[in-house]
């Protein structure tokens, strides 16, 4: 079965560990490790760390888990970007399970 990906990128670690929380909480859903991105324009932004969580599961279990990690990422620190794919191709799929956490 292939599924959807939900990407939702957030400002800051702890809004994206309580936006995937709450995706979790409204689907059946499976999370791929955060990624984070620390922008040149970081000092003007509201936390300096971009972090992605990723959603992975049905179209509309990750629609759904996608509203509710928006929901909360809204009332914390904010939401950059958003995007669900429906059937990512495999390639795409890889690229999900990246991650800079594990670089320094």
């Amino acid at each position: 079965m292939e599924e959807a990906a939900g990407i939702l990128e957030v400002y800051g670690l702890v809004c994206a560990f309580m936006a995937a929380d709450a995706g979790c909480k409204a689907a059946d859903v499976r999370l791929e490790t955060f990624d984070k991105n620390k922008p040149a324009n970081a000092d003007s932004l509201p936390v300096p760390l971009l972090v992605t969580v990723k959603f992975r599961g049905s179209v509309a279990a990750v629609e759904a888990a996608m509203e509710a990690g928006e929901a909360m990422a809204r009332s914390l620190t904010g939401v950059v970007q958003k995007h669900i794919i429906a059937r990512p191709t495999e390639d795409t799929g890889k690229m999900l399970k990246l991650n800079a956490f594990d670089k320094n």
